[in-house]
This record gives structure tokens, C-alpha cells and sequence, in this order.
């Protein structure tokens, strides 16, 4: 082939490739990797309404059983679970066998079991749905209806990494008094005509309970992952210090990023763009307290960081605190996966998915409308920081190709 001809081949090429990386930039389905995830857009859509009262009739299987194994070194649950509306039934409906404090943490729970032997967390109610949390970004207690609907936000990002939670009413008297350990037991009391209980914890103080109404206490349950898959807490790069004046590096260091990227498990693998990912998750819910992180042991820098613990979300719908997406615009980089999914979610398309998947939960409405909303608003910030990037260094070094399939033990 002659220098003239390959020359036009050559900027043919060129031409291909820059018209594909336009069409991500806009969201469009040009590449081959662009029409995958649009399926994958299009089965979470489909799959998006659970069935109340749903039962597992076409196996002998527990709902337990089906749910670890669904557990994977990069999903809790996979793309397609026909089965997920009976599991979260099960976990909302299943009677209780033993309730006892809940492992160490900061925050109230109770580590509950159901029928069957599955452990589950639960967290209690303790704000009405319309209450705005001041103060700092990470202020207040948990909240138990964001756990709800982060969860679902993880399967509508598709990124399939929290582990299952649904929202329950549990009766004080009847289903957890009669099989509470003493320890449990003696943090019960009463407030009026509420039963309330204040458990152990760190920050649990007999004079702040959570109270029932009545008997009646609205909660959360998270699913306990298999212990065959035992967690490692790691330091998360962009914590806060949590002490007034005192400054992280990342909070004064534009080029903190740089220092993250030498740093194993951050210098290969996943574990940097799952990190940008989580980033992103958690501006979208307001989640500014990820000081630590989980994933699976032993796991080489592979395994998923898990979307653990996000209850400290949803508490300030107005507050858009854009220094949790420091990951995003200080590394400048996000997957082509991920990037696609926000395109695909915009123009209100994020809410309405949401309204979708929350109408199924017993403790329905999840969230006031104002968060809602808040979720449309942030991911337009989100979409506005990538564009920014893809604007000051291009989009070959922002819009990462990595799709990293593992198969399961």
C-alpha cells in the first residue's frame, strides 16, 4: 500500500475512533461496548418493579441458599434475579428467631436471625422521612430508609455491589423481646406508650432510644453476606479527618490523586475506578461519611469494593456537598460503563427509576420527594464534572475501558 493510501486509512481510523468517543461523551450507542450496556440498561429497566408478597415456587432452595450464591468477586447479586422479589419478602416477612446488640460500629442496630439461621442487620426509624439533617454533611443519626433506597440506586447504576436490604415493621413485644439475649433485653424501655430500645454501640446513650410507635418499630434489614466470603476493612484514600481545622491531604492537595495511583491496591487492578464509582454513588445520595471501606479477604486488589453501610444518606436534600466526588475530579477518570449509565439516567430518567423500584417496599414511600429531586440535580453535577475532565485532558484519559469479569469460585 502506497504512503498516500495508508495515510488516508490511517485518518479513517482516527476519524472512527473520535466518532465513537463522541457518541459516548453524548451518551449514544455507536460502539460496541455503548450497545452492551445498552441492554444491560434495558434488562435493570425491566427488571426494576418487584412484585409484592413474591415466593420462591420453582425450587427446593431456601431464599438464603439462592442469595449466596449469588455472591461473586465483583457482584452481591447478579444482572438478571428473578428470584431478588422473594428473597427481599423473605427478609421482611421470615420470623425471627434470635435478636442481640449489633456488631461494633458507632451507630444503633441489632443483629437479628431468621428462620433458617440467615443473619440480618437491623436499623431502626429514626427520623420521619421529611426531617432535614443540619450540620455537617455527616451529622445525625442513621438513617434507616436510605439504606432502602441505596440499595436500589446500586441496581439501577447496575453496579450490583450492596449488599440486599429491605424495609420491615417489626412488633417489639412479640417478635423480639420473647428471643432477645439479656444483653439486648436490657436496653429496653419505654416512653410513654413507645416501646424503645438503645442497644450498644458508641454512640448509644440510654437518654437518645429509638422508639416504636406503639410496639410497632419501622426498620431496615441488610442481608449478612455467606461467611465464605470473609470482609477486609481498608482506610478509604479520601476520609475525612473528622476533627475541626484539621485537613486530609486530599482536601489541600489538587495532585493527591497522582500519590493515590502509586499506591497498591490503587497502582492496578479495579480497585482505583471502583473507588471513582463509590464516589459517585455517594454524591448522588449525600453520602460524605465513607471513612473505610470493605472487600472480600485475600483478594489481590480484585475483589469489588462493597457498598457497605449507607445510612448516613438522604439526609439533606438542598446540600449538594461536592467534595465527595473529590475521587471523580481529582483523578479525572471513570469507566465507559459507568459514564454510559449516568447518560442513560439523566433527564429525570434517575427519579423515575428509583420511584419505580422503591414502590415495592414495605416501607413505602422510602424517600420525600425532595430527595428524589436531589437525585436528578446531582447526577447533572456528576455529568458536568466528567464533561470538565473529558475538556481538560481529553476523553482517551478520562472515559476508561474496564470490564473486568471474574468468574465465581
Amino acid at each position: 500500500m502506497k504512503l498516500k493510501q495508508r495515510m488516508v486509512v490511517l485518518c479513517a481510523v482516527l476519524l472512527l475512533l473520535g466518532l465513537a468517543k463522541i457518541f459516548l461523551l453524548d451518551g449514544g450507542e455507536g460502539s460496541a461496548a455503548s450497545r452492551r450496556d445498552v441492554r444491560a440498561f434495558r434488562k435493570m429497566e425491566a427488571s426494576l418493579s418487584l412484585p409484592r408478597g413474591a415466593r420462591l415456587t420453582h425450587t427446593l432452595q431456601s431464599p438464603w441458599e439462592i442469595a449466596s450464591q449469588w455472591v461473586g468477586p465483583r457482584e452481591v447479586y447478579p444482572e438478571e434475579t428473578p428470584e431478588l422479589a422473594a428473597v427481599l419478602t423473605a427478609m421482611s416477612t421470615a420470623r425471627i428467631e434470635r435478636a442481640d446488640v449489633g456488631y461494633k460500629g458507632t451507630q444503633l442496630k441489632a443483629l437479628l436471625v431468621l428462620d433458617g439461621g440467615q443473619k440480618v442487620v437491623f436499623k431502626p426509624k429514626r427520623y420521619n422521612r421529611d426531617y432535614v439533617v443540619e450540620g455537617e454533611p455527616y451529622a445525625g443519626y442513621d438513617r434507616h430508609n436510605a439504606e432502602v433506597a441505596a440499595f436500589h440506586l446500586d441496581r439501577i447504576l447496575g453496579f450490583r455491589r450492596a449488599p440486599l436490604v429491605v424495609g420491615r415493621h417489626v412488633n417489639l413485644r412479640t417478635e423480639i423481646k420473647p428471643v432477645a439475649t439479656d444483653q439486648l433485653l436490657s436496653t429496653f424501655l419505654s416512653q410513654g406508650n413507645n416501646t424503645c430500645f438503645y442497644g450498644k454501640c458508641y454512640y448509644c446513650r440510654e437518654t437518645e432510644p429509638a422508639c416504636a410507635e406503639g410496639e410497632v418499630m419501622e426498620g431496615s434489614v441488610t442481608l449478612w453476606l455467606p461467611d465464605v466470603w470473609p470482609l477486609q476493612k481498608h482506610r478509604h484514600p479520601w476520609g475525612r479527618t473528622y476533627r475541626e481545622g484539621k485537613l486530609a491531604r486530599w482536601e489541600y492537595d489538587e495532585s493527591y490523586c497522582d500519590a493515590v495511583k502509586k499506591m497498591p491496591p490503587y497502582d492496578a487492578g479495579p480497585r482505583l475506578l471502583d473507588v471513582i464509582d463509590t464516589a459517585v454513588f455517594d454524591y448522588l445520595i449525600g453520602n460524605a461519611d465513607r471513612h473505610h471501606y470493605e472487600s472480600f479477604q485475600d483478594d489481590g486488589g480484585a475483589s469489588m469494593l462493597i457498598l457497605l453501610d449507607n445510612a448516613k444518606s438522604f439526609g439533606n436534600a438542598a446540600l449538594d456537598e461536592r467534595s465527595i466526588l473529590a475521587p471523580l475530579y481529582q483523578c479525572c477518570m471513570i469507566r465507559v460503563s459507568t459514564w454510559n449509565r449516568l447518560n442513560f439516567l439523566k433527564g429525570g430518567a434517575l427519579s423515575s427509576a428509583m420511584r419505580q423500584a422503591l414502590a415495592f417496599d414495605p416501607i413505602h414511600p422510602v424517600l420525600a420527594e425532595p430527595h428524589l429531586a436531589a437525585l436528578d440535580r446531582r447526577l447533572s453535577g456528576v455529568i458536568a464534572t466528567v464533561k470538565q475532565c473529558v475538556e481538560a485532558q481529553g476523553p482517551d484519559n478520562t472515559l476508561i475501558e474496564d470490564r473486568m469479569n471474574l468468574p465465581h469460585p
